[in-house]
């Protein structure tokens, strides 16, 4: 066999958001710059086009691309391209994590981080030769990732099509969180990208804003100051407007290197605080201990550097009562955070938590895929009702993201600024909370065959019209 074509596809979700896309296909830009120079590559974001079916055909080779929600619908993509003729590859976090499911209808599968495995799939298709699995958990020295193609930058055009474009620094986390899918798909063992390679990355994409997509990139901030260094002293010399990373409370700890992060236009952290409850501290791998005196000095010594701070909560904790919604409220009232994010403990595959609450059968059965989405209650916690744990997360999404929480926030965000940044720092100051009112549209979102859906309500919540498109 001869190989025609290779299309690259992220499932759809959200659709559009004001005409553009919100989650850049990141992972599928690095594969299809993998591809070599003389095969045609086509990376499709379902979310901004349709699947061109009607292309594909035989001697075409999909990979796509999935987390746990979005499987529903790649089982349903899959079923159309092989109607077509075409052979299909199934990779992602669900891929890696429950390979046996996703053979039972997929060509082929790619677990681990397919940097290696990826070419060789190409190759054997163009052979005839393709394998059913393959495995990539060598955790690949970010030393050797090759550039992302001028090619694939073209087609994807993310300045204009994008929201915020995505970027990774490092990867892996030594943490050993029980709900969590990071270590099971990029290890334990924390590794790092050149400096000069990064740089040269943020320069050829000509970007100005990014999301750092690194799981646990504060964690350097103890583990590897030096990199730190060297890496918040390139970026400075960058004419970045901003961008946003995941973190953990202890970057606090670091005042100097909080001081090098906003030279480097570093203006927004994503801090894990996961629960007000210090009875969850065995389940959160030693991030947090539910210490609300050390929080709230946290948030404020990263204020003190100019930095922005997006709190994160998890409810569902079997240490959580039904008082937990409210405690927390409290606490992020008093907190003055810039932005919030609360989500449902989400019981994914390959976690030791699922494995515990099979094995005590706490888990839903009902529930699709496509509802792990941490909106959705997926489980029975441990000392609530599903139906208790829904109706307080209701409760609290509509508190924390009705028009005047957000107003407040995003004033309070703003107010830090010095007054000559506001025309570049207004929509940022906002956007955080905004987006996060809109994810929790999802709460009125239901599958359908297709693996998508449709709006239940029909109306919006509080008011606020969606702008999710749906299949």
């Amino acid at each position: 066999m001869s190989i025609r074509k290779v299309y690259l596809i992220q499932p759809g979700r959200d659709g559009k958001l004001f005409g553009r896309g919100t989650m850049a296909p990141y992972t599928l830009m690095r594969l299809g710059s993998l591809a070599p120079d003389e095969i045609p590559v086509q990376i499709i974001d379902e979310d901004l086009e349709a699947v061109p079916f009607a292309e594909i055909g035989p001697n075409d080779l999909v990979g796509i691309t999935a987390k746990t929600l979005q499987i529903d619908r790649t089982r349903w993509l899959t079923e159309q391209l092989h109607a077509r003729g075409a052979t299909v590859v199934v990779g992602g976090v669900h891929a890696t994590l429950a390979p046996d499911e996703v053979l039972a209808w997929a060509d082929a599968v790619a677990v681990g981080e397919a940097y290696r495995t990826w070419p060789q799939m190409i190759e054997d298709f163009d052979r005839g030769e393709l394998k059913r699995s393959y495995v990539d958990e060598e955790w690949t020295n970010l030393d050797d990732l090759k550039p992302i193609t001028d090619r694939v930058l073209q087609q994807v055009d993310e300045n204009n099509r994008y929201w915020t474009p995505y970027m990774e620094i490092t990867r892996g986390c030594p943490r050993n969180c029980t709900f969590c899918t990071a270590i099971r798909v990029s290890g334990r063992v924390m590794r790092l990208r050149p400096v000069d390679a990064v740089v040269e990355e943020i320069e050829r994409r000509k970007l100005k804003r990014f999301f750092l997509t690194d799981d646990n990139f504060g964690l350097n901030f103890r583990l590897n100051p030096d990199y730190m260094e060297k890496l918040f002293k390139a970026l400075r010399k960058l004419p970045l407007h901003g961008w946003t990373v995941q973190a953990e409370q202890l970057t606090a700890d670091h005042p100097d290197l909080l001081k090098l992060a906003r030279e480097a236009h570093m203006d927004k952290i994503f801090i894990g605080f996961e629960t007000v409850n210090p009875g969850n501290r065995k389940e959160i791998g030693g991030k947090a201990k539910g210490n609300l005196e050390r929080y709230h000095r946290s948030i404020n010594r990263v204020h003190d550097a100019g930095i922005g701070v997006v709190g994160l909560f998890v409810f569902g904790f079997d240490g959580d009562t039904t008082d937990v919604f409210q405690s927390t409220y409290d606490f992020i009232k008093r907190s003055n955070l810039d932005g919030v994010s609360v989500t449902i403990l989400t019981p994914f595959v390959g976690t030791p938590q699922r494995r515990d609450m099979l094995q005590e059968g706490r888990i839903l059965t009902h529930v699709p895929w496509s509802l792990y989405d941490t909106s959705h209650v997926t489980y029975t916690p441990g000392q609530m009702t599903p139906e208790e744990l829904s109706r307080g997360y209701d409760w609290i999404t509509r508190k924390l993201y009705s028009w005047p929480s957000i107003l407040r926030r995003g004033w309070s965000s703003l107010s830090r600024q010095p007054v000559r940044a506001w025309p570049r720092k207004a929509v940022a100051s906002f956007s955080t909370d905004l987006g996060y009112r809109i994810a929790y549209a999802h709460r009125d979102w239901a599958p359908t065959q297709n693996g998508q859906g449709h709006i239940v309500s029909g109306a919006s919540r509080d008011g606020f019209m969606h702008v999710l498109q749906t299949g």
